[in-house]
């Protein structure tokens, strides 16, 4: 009786996967890992009342919408804005033009400046470099 049961859950496991249109062995555990969460770095919200999605990085901006309580967002790079509780970062969401003030985010990754992951030709030059330093 128990070979029985044991060859329907495999006949079942099998046509499953099957129909999933894979194998169930070539799965991994980090494999399932990486599609619970967006590509690093990405952001997990802190503020348990949600947070604002901006327009621009500021709070006199407007709200376009408001992310909940652990939502978890691609980030794309951060600038230096305005201060929020101690804190002068404002994060650009990645696939838009929205900000979210790193105060009430908690990134996984690193996330580069704007500056550094989006160079201005007129930072580029050599005269703009020696000023620089």
């Amino acid at each position: 009786m128990a070979a029985t049961t044991a060859r329907r859950v495999r006949i079942a496991a099998t046509a499953s996967a099957v129909l999933l249109g894979g194998s169930l062995l070539g799965a991994s555990a980090a494999e399932a890992t990486v599609a619970a969460h967006p590509h690093q770095p990405y952001g997990i919200v802190t503020a348990k009342s949600g947070l604002n999605v901006r327009q621009y990085p500021s709070t006199d901006s407007s709200v376009k919408y408001v992310l909940p309580f652990k939502a978890e967002r691609g980030l794309d790079c951060k600038v230096r804005a305005q201060v929020i509780d101690h804190n002068p970062y404002w994060y650009k969401l990645r696939d838009s033009n929205y900000w979210v003030s790193a105060r009430y985010v908690h990134n996984v990754g690193h996330v580069k400046l704007c500056k550094d992951r989006y160079p201005s030709p007129m930072t580029e030059t050599a005269k703009a470099q020696k000023a620089m330093g």
